[in-house]
């Protein structure tokens, strides 16, 4: 049995019939102890258990000399797509030592809507050099797509960073993430 059978199987609980919604895949945010995050990441892998890591690489002074290295984009947190029953199983039967994120209320683990997620997953896949990592807590601007270029079809908020204009994805109480300059011609207004 492999371990994604191994997850399902042991999750399925005493009756067999999941409650409503909790067999319904979701991305969730998750912290874990900083410089744990790879290890998380291996884990989850073997297990069969889709998840993603924001990494860029970067380069360290090691005794051997300068060298290329991968580090999170966001330290101590990853993204996993699963159900909420896996989400609690993988805790509570196989031990990873993450936290889930809390929505507002705190009553619940945050869920990370699917179009938020796939537009920081592509925004980071074609343009890493270009992105900031900013303050959760900006404030709201007009709503954008992009019409034009590789980012194509992304959307997200106007803002003013450092004196420029930029499209900020946000993945609501979790972080957001500014594009590179883009020219007005490029946008739409949602």
């Amino acid at each position: 049995m492999n371990g994604k059978e191994q997850v399902l199987k042991n999750t399925a609980g005493g009756s067999g019939i999941p409650a409503e919604g909790a067999r319904e895949k979701h991305w969730y945010a998750a912290y874990t102890r900083p410089n744990r995050e790879f290890v998380i990441k291996a884990r989850l892998d073997e297990l069969g258990v889709e998840n993603f890591l924001p990494t860029e690489e970067t380069i360290r002074e090691t005794p051997e000399g300068k060298k290329k290295v991968r580090v999170p984009l966001i330290h101590g947190m990853i993204f996993i797509r699963t159900d909420k029953v896996t989400s609690f199983s993988l805790i509570n039967d196989y031990f990873l030592r993450i936290v889930y994120l809390k929505d507002i209320e705190g009553r619940h683990s945050l869920i990370v809507p699917d179009k938020q997620m796939a537009d920081f997953m592509f925004l980071l896949d074609v343009s890493a050099k270009g992105i900031e990592v900013l303050n959760k807590d900006l404030r709201k601007g007009d709503r954008v797509r992009v019409i034009k270029g590789p980012m194509a079809g992304v959307e997200g908020e106007l803002v003013r960073v450092r004196g420029h204009k930029r499209v900020v994805i946000r993945l609501d109480g979790v972080a957001s993430i500014a594009m590179s300059y883009i020219p007005g011609s490029f946008l739409e207004k949602i």
